[in-house]
């Protein structure tokens, strides 16, 4: 992701350093000094021992952000090991998107309330780049990446973890099913160590395992058109809104 961004900015003029391990006081010192803008793109994990690392050669007016896909837990670090302004964002998108995705970054308070202006500043910056910003809260972001990125994760993994890989069930894969192998096989083959770390960094994702267990209970109750009619609300509100706008 560090890569893509700095790409992007420097196809608008935007001057940028790269700073990449071995994290060394020199490197550091030389990388930020004069920066408006320190983007830290490491594992949400690693985000406090970085801002560690980075804060003692940080001016108090330079803004430190970044970039992962967890945000209460990597901004809290932030923010405790560095007294100066601090923004959350995430870019919706892989370090690799596709020509048609819409480049969409949610941007948000380190301190809400407090420097405003910095938030105001990484949102035009994100601009600038070619992406769309919008405000959020690291809590209404975690709650919906809670759904969004673990739950699908962790019911992928224990759809597929259900049923053994050989035997019978191979010669009665549908279309369908095919289809979701495609689109599960990154995901798991390649991606697990990742989701699996952002599924533990993220506070409510256990709250959204449990809801989700609620509705499977409902399912074995056998009560599937309320699932259905609830399910549906994803096509039949979207259509709702473009006639009523």
């Amino acid at each position: 992701m560090g890569q893509l961004v700095a790409a992007k900015c420097r196809a608008v003029g935007v001057a940028v350093r790269e700073l990449d391990r071995p994290l060394t006081d020199d490197g550091i010192a030389a990388a930020l000094s004069g920066a408006d803008m320190v983007l830290v793109s490491v594992p949400v994990y690693a985000t406090a021992e970085v801002t560690a690392r980075l804060a003692p050669h940080l001016a108090a007016h330079q803004i430190l952000a970044d970039v992962g896909s967890v945000k209460t837990l990597p901004i809290a670090a932030m923010v405790e090991g560095y007294a100066g302004p601090v923004v959350g964002t995430h870019p919706l998108f892989g370090p690799a998107p596709a020509q048609d995705d819409e480049l969409r970054v949610a941007v948000m308070d380190g301190r809400p309330g407090q420097d405003v202006w910095a938030t105001t500043l990484v949102a035009d910056w994100c601009r600038r780049i070619g992406f769309a910003p919008f405000p959020s809260t690291a809590e209404e972001h975690d709650k919906a990446a809670a759904y969004v990125q673990g739950l699908n994760f962790v019911t992928t993994v224990a759809y597929l973890a259900a049923q053994t890989a050989g035997g019978e069930v191979r010669k009665y894969l549908t279309p369908s099913f095919e289809r979701r192998l495609v689109a599960a096989e990154k995901l798991i083959t390649k991606d697990a160590a990742l989701f699996t770390a952002l599924f533990e960094a993220n506070p409510h994702s256990h709250e959204a395992v449990r809801n989700y267990r609620n509705f499977l209970n409902i399912a074995a109750g056998g009560d599937i058109d309320l699932l259905v009619r609830r399910a549906e609300a994803w096509w039949t509100e979207k259509t709702e809104k473009k006639d009523n706008p």
